[in-house]
């Protein structure tokens, strides 16, 4: 088979190209069609560990929505950000030591082959392949180099969507200029247009996408209201106060926002509790009424580190702590928490810890990636409640932890160097991924359960069902039905 391909192209970053996505990925699953995602470049700190490596979050879940394992190929190329000029390549679920080096512009024909080949192996084994872009097709100063949008566009046939964030203003503005931006021959890829996080009256709209498709010969196919609870992690992990501790607030939680933060999509099952408010914290002053402070992972754990206490956020966790409120690290948040950060190899590099937890870090080549299985041992004070419960989670780290040798033993709480607790019990730290994803963990610590990922994958292919033609969705396909 040679699977027919859809395509979802933002005017902007956020503008909501995963969510739908995702979305599309259930909603032909639904169908009864064998379907996989793909995107060809992700620029993200937040990976999952799958067969082979690593790969994006946003492919990650859209595989789940699909119906399928997730695997490399529906994410060749993944950059994690190090720095605000360079970034760490992931290449098939690899890091690329030798490709990491190469200036962004070279990279695109290195890559390419293996890009295409990747997507070629999909299409082969799918009847649909559900496609994202990054960013906007517009960017003309990086258009000699694409490997995400328009070149894959075409070289799949595919029939693509153009999203833009009513939201944000301009929407009609940002769609046309998108449009105007592209080539003769990429306009043609453009197959309708969607205005994404609407509120208030529909009504107004008119005649704006009447307009538009006056002058660009592209139907607005649909509107999609604002829905901010709808429980899939947003891409870059970002969260709002707004959509977050409805009802009584009874638990603040303030996860520390420092610039090369990773992995923070694993946090969305607290933002879909009640009683539950999480808030960024970038200052003293946002840890004042919280009642845990999170650390959580780093893709440049010595330089956040730096940050962190630039900003006079280590006095203020270390008196959190102090009062005897609850401190969590996972995976860099637990390397900071730690006596020193040992860089011998020039991974990260040299830095005295938080001195929260009697641990020394030491930075190797080698990366740890790989899913994980293990069971708290017993721990005290506020996380007392994970004594006995087994968990499964992911690592993705460079680094070895151990206990300080000339200094009194962290509480070992998870075998394997996977997890200490401070002698005091309100510090833990852990390297163990997506905890806060794990039932157990959530009905031990809350008492509590949040909708299951399957739930949320049939609310967002509902929500298709109700805004967009269906017999345009059948078309894009070739009119999906049951596979025999």
């Amino acid at each position: 088979m040679t699977a027919r391909c859809v395509m979802v192209l933002g005017t902007t970053s956020g503008a909501g190209k995963s969510w739908l996505a995702t979305a599309l990925c259930r909603w032909y699953a639904r169908q009864g069609l064998k379907v996989a995602p793909f995107k060809a470049q992700n620029m993200s700190n937040n990976a999952r560990v799958v067969a082979g490596g690593e790969i994006g979050s946003a492919q990650y879940f859209q595989a789940l929505a699909a119906g399928t394992e997730p695997d490399v190929r529906m994410n060749p190329l993944l950059l994690k950000p190090e720095s605000d000029t360079h970034s760490q390549v992931v290449l098939l679920g690899q890091v690329d030591e030798a490709l990491s080096r190469v200036p962004w512009r070279d990279r695109g024909e290195r890559v390419w082959p293996r890009i295409a080949n990747a997507l070629d192996e999909l299409r082969a084994e799918n009847d649909v392949v559900v496609i994202e872009g990054a960013g906007s097709p517009a960017e003309i100063n990086l258009r000699a180099s694409d490997v995400v949008n328009l070149r894959v566009a075409q070289y799949a046939q595919a029939r693509c969507l153009l999203v833009a964030d009513i939201d944000r203003g301009g929407a009609f503005a940002h769609l046309y200029g998108t449009w105007a931006l592209l080539e003769p021959g990429e306009r043609q890829c453009i197959a309708g247009f969607v205005l994404n996080k609407f509120r208030g009256d529909r009504a107004l709209l008119a005649p704006g996408p009447r307009m538009l498709e006056d002058l660009t010969g592209i139907p607005t196919v649909a509107t999609v209201p604002m829905w901010r609870e709808h429980g899939l992690p947003e891409e870059d992990g970002i969260f709002d106060d707004r959509s977050s501790g409805a009802g009584e607030v009874r638990k603040t939680v303030a996860v520390v926002a420092y610039p090369r933060v990773s992995n923070l999509d694993e946090f969305q099952p607290l933002k879909n509790l009640p009683g539950v408010r999480l808030v960024w914290a970038r200052s003293p002053a946002d840890l004042v009424q919280s009642d845990w402070i999170v650390l959580p992972g780093s893709k440049h754990t010595s330089a956040d580190l730096g940050w962190l206490r630039a900003q006079g956020l280590d006095a203020a966790i270390a008196q959190h702590a102090g009062r005897g409120g609850a401190v969590l690290g996972i995976c860099g948040g637990l390397q900071m928490l730690g006596e020193a950060l040992i860089d011998p190899h020039a991974i990260d590099s040299n830095r005295p810890g938080l001195g929260l937890l009697p641990l020394v870090t030491a930075f190797e080549p080698a990366k740890t990636v790989k899913r994980t299985a293990a069971r708290f041992e017993t721990i005290i004070g506020p996380w007392a409640a994970l004594s006995g419960v087994s968990v499964q989670g992911y690592e993705i780290h460079h680094g070895r932890t151990v206990q300080h040798p000339a200094m009194a033993p962290a509480r070992v709480v998870l075998p394997q160097g996977l997890a200490w607790q401070s002698q005091q019990g309100q510090v833990l730290g852990v390297y163990l991924h997506g905890l806060f994803e794990d039932a157990a963990v959530l009905q031990a610590l809350f008492g509590a359960r949040v909708p299951t990922l399957d739930s949320v994958f049939e609310g967002l292919a509902d929500c298709i069902a109700r805004e967009f033609p269906r017999a345009l969705l059948a078309d894009f396909v070739g009119q999906p039905g049951r596979r025999v």
